[in-house]
């Protein structure tokens, strides 16, 4: 318990299991939330504000103080983190650049975007990005509070709650994307790695210290899977560092990206767009928030042309391809661990490190799982009390999305595309462009076909 609350991970779950408690237990009435508004006066409810800045202070400051983080320089960096990012999270919910049309008479506008709420990631990810590359001095202040890894991870755990309550209300629907996911990513692993580990090593000669965080940062999970293979094969820190950060890069061009070209080549086929985020969109935050953007995009097509899906599956989808993804880093650097100490690296050694590997695995994992799975069943074995659930889940899902637009924002803020091509990233950059545009993005769109196709989310009102 000590180790997990001098971490971001194990903040992740207190902070998500707090949240959670506190809206099962309807004490969030205080909290705010934002739709879409034209009266600028009338898009956020300040004392609700208020009472939510301070309570997102106090526990992240707690955590920050536990994992070691200077507060004189957290404190006043996450006031301005905080402030920008829901600035981002307000003005993406402006009525012309949200609102589906099914909303206009009521919100008195005749044309908009119809982008939805989301649309505030973005915002906020376009402020991250010029702050990061055009006000080094602003960025290096603000760096202690960008902690996007911890916000996506409480955002996740937050997540569980109400996904577990969608799967018992759709028990069969629910068992079909589990299943589905769980065979989608095992027929990933054995592709995507595989292909990924080759062309490394023998098309652009890299070592294989080298060669597998590579593999396992492209074609698996982003930073979370090269950092944990770094360790399990004993790389040079060094490695893991250059990988994740190109991770990051490609992320933020994917995150920005496949939603729209979903929305426009698979607006039929939700489920399999959004599996898709899970297979092609690298580390938790990106990929999360893909799955979100590309729900909001085809439902607000979808209701335009007068078919309204329930909300929530297809982020239901692409979490639960992920999870099962950040699941099985664990067994995927077990298994290169002792390839590496009995076989390639045994002049160092055959201790297998498997306490390093159990330090950097992902333990938000086991946060979004209790939500998930403790809902799940609260709401499949007393389905008399759905009402309650649903409400609970929806006051916490406020705090949900505001952690995913201060992850948007972090993610943009620490992206400095200059200083990570100064220090050599040139043929790393390379074999990622290779192997993600050349093959990872369209075996992750292939098997997606493969599980997904002609699973449709449920029609609200629909039986």
């Amino acid at each position: 318990m000590r180790r997990w609350l001098c971490s971001e991970d194990g903040w992740a779950v207190v902070i998500g299991l707090l949240i959670v408690a506190l809206g099962m237990m309807g004490l969030l009435g205080w909290s705010s939330v934002t739709s879409e508004w034209v009266d600028p006066s009338k898009a956020v409810d300040l004392p609700k504000l208020g009472a939510t800045f301070a309570f997102l202070l106090g526990t992240l400051g707690a955590g920050a103080y536990l994992i070691g983080i200077p507060m004189r320089r957290f404190l006043p960096a996450f006031v301005v983190v905080f402030g920008l990012s829901l600035l981002g999270w307000v003005l993406g919910h402006q009525a012309n650049i949200a609102a589906t049309p099914d909303k206009y008479a009521k919100l008195g506008v005749t044309w908009s975007l119809k982008l939805t709420g989301e649309a505030g990631y973005l915002i906020a990810l376009a402020f991250g990005l010029f702050i990061g590359n055009f006000l080094p001095p602003v960025a290096r202040f603000l760096k202690e509070a960008a902690r996007p890894e911890w916000f996506i991870k409480t955002g996740i755990v937050i997540a569980g709650a109400g996904l577990g309550v969608k799967a018992a209300e759709q028990i069969a629907l629910s068992s079909s994307i589990l299943f589905r996911g769980f065979a989608a990513i095992v027929e990933a692993y054995l592709i995507y790695w595989a292909l990924v580990y080759l062309v490394a090593r023998r098309v652009f000669g890299f070592s294989r210290e080298w060669a597998a965080p590579l593999a396992s940062g492209i074609s698996i999970c982003g930073v979370s899977a090269a950092i944990t293979t770094g360790a399990a094969i004993r790389a040079r820190p060094v490695v893991p560092v250059m990988v994740s950060s190109l991770v990051v890069i490609f992320a933020v061009m994917e995150m920005v990206a496949l939603p729209f070209f979903a929305r426009h080549f698979l607006a039929d086929q939700p489920m399999v767009a959004a599996a898709w985020m899970g297979l092609a969109v690298k580390t938790d935050g990106a990929a999360f928030s893909s799955g979100a953007i590309t729900e909001s995009l085809i439902l607000a097509d979808a209701a335009a042309n007068g078919i309204a899906y329930e909300k929530g599956w297809m982020t239901l989808t692409t979490t639960t391809v992920k999870v099962f993804i950040d699941l099985f880093i664990g067994i995927w650097a077990v298994v290169l661990a002792v390839v590496w100490a009995y076989g390639i690296d045994r002049e160092k050694g055959g201790k297998v490190p498997l306490g390093d590997i159990w330090a950097r695995f992902p333990k938000f994992v086991f946060g979004y799982l209790f939500t998930f799975g403790l809902l799940f069943a609260v709401g499949y074995w007393r389905s008399d009390l759905m009402a309650e659930l649903k409400a609970g889940t929806n006051a916490s899902d406020g705090f949900r999305r505001l952690f995913f637009a201060l992850t948007f924002f972090s993610i943009g803020l620490v992206s400095d595309f200059r200083k990570l091509w100064a220090e050599g990233l040139g043929k790393l950059a390379l074999v990622y462009v290779v192997c993600l545009f050349g093959f990872i993005i369209w075996i992750g769109l292939a098997i997606s076909f493969l599980f997904f196709n002609g699973v449709l989310p449920p029609i609200v009102g629909g039986k």
